[in-house]
């Protein structure tokens, strides 16, 4: 038997495989149940030092810690009449307002857990995802803004005093970083497909923040066909020095699963074994700054069977401490070679917020 090497929360609810937008939609009930059959069937469950939590819904209190309370009500009433359309991509249901209640409070739960000393690392495995929806904003299968509320709530109610959110969701996080553009006690750092070729369409590096926050949002667009060697990239030159700079008291990770080269609605070339780097690389920065953490969320993913299993499983894994063996169904494609040059561009670009850019 298996002993992790740090003790893991997996906060999952059953209750999260029920949200609905219809059948076929990318962001379905899949996208968890195949992941803990997967889970089940490598006795990630049995071993030791990982325990699935319950998570607690959130209060509405907690949502209007960065949601407009008019945007709270509009997703609860039209949840109590039946449901509604806030766009194509984005329906509510008479379960959405309860559900997304519990998502956002799964990743209440996970902060809760690891800056109470109870648990180390966490996972809050929940949906549906948060990280698109703004202040007075649903969109892109997004209601309420998971780890922005969990951000929030910690440095409000926890006694935290300086974040780190890393994005690594192929979709930039346009709510997290609207939500936090001009604040310095969270830094938002965000790796994405170039918002010319996907989804919501910004994420650039001239967006760094305004006000106190100038700097303090880091938008590192990435060409599609970027793999594991960029993303590595990314994390030497850019990732870890400036969050070591920062030195953050708590990581929180928007670990967003569709950079895999499987993900039918991206264009990225991570493989299972590329999150799992990017997770131990994480891991490792928290301790060398001492942070707690990292607290993942779940966000985006959507290749159900050859994708989602085994990124969340390398996540796990990667999280926890544990050998891996992520021999994945199919081979992945080659990368683009563009990749690593895009980032030296933005670490120049950034170079005049942080002084050990400039040093590079």
């Amino acid at each position: 038997m298996w002993r992790a090497e740090r003790r893991l929360a997996l906060v999952y609810d059953e209750e999260y495989l029920e949200h609905e937008q219809h059948p076929t939609h990318p962001e379905r009930r899949e996208r968890l149940s195949y992941t803990v059959d997967r889970l089940r069937e490598e006795g990630v469950l049995e071993v030791e030092g990982i325990e699935l939590v319950e998570p607690r819904p959130a209060g509405r209190e907690e949502l209007e810690l960065v949601h407009e309370p008019e945007h709270v009500e509009l997703i609860r009433r039209m949840s109590e009449q039946g449901g509604g359309v806030i766009d194509a991509d984005t329906i509510v249901t008479g379960r959405t307002y309860e559900q997304a209640r519990l998502a956002a409070g799964g990743a209440l739960r996970a902060v809760e857990l690891t800056v109470s000393g109870e648990y180390d690392v966490a996972f809050a495995m929940v949906r549906p995802p948060g990280h698109h929806a703004g202040r007075a904003k649903a969109a892109g299968f997004c209601y309420f803004n998971n780890v922005a509320i969990a951000a929030e709530y910690a440095l409000r109610e926890l006694g935290v005093e300086r974040i780190a959110i890393l994005d690594w969701d192929a979709h930039h996080g346009d709510g997290t970083q609207e939500i936090f553009y001009d604040r310095d006690d969270v830094l938002y750092v965000s790796i994405h497909q170039d918002g010319r070729t996907l989804y919501p369409g910004t994420g650039f590096p001239h967006e760094v923040g305004e006000g106190r926050g100038e700097g303090y949002t880091v938008n590192i667009p990435v060409p599609p066909g970027s793999g594991d060697r960029t993303y590595r990239r990314a994390f030497e030159r850019i990732i870890d020095p400036i969050v070591r700079e920062y030195g953050p008291d708590l990581i929180l990770i928007s670990a967003g699963q569709d950079c895999h080269f499987t993900d039918p609605i991206t264009n990225l070339s991570v493989t299972a074994r590329g999150y799992e780097w990017m997770m131990r690389r994480a891991v490792k920065l928290a301790e060398e700054v001492n942070a707690l953490g990292p607290v993942a969320v779940l966000e985006g993913g959507y290749s159900v069977e050859d994708g989602l299993p085994y990124t969340n499983l390398a996540v796990i894994c990667g999280l926890a401490g544990l050998p891996t063996d992520l021999r994945e169904p199919v081979g992945s494609p080659e990368e683009n070679p563009e990749g690593p040059e895009r980032v030296e561009e933005v670490a120049r670009r950034l170079s005049g917020y942080w002084e050990v850019l400039s040093r590079s």
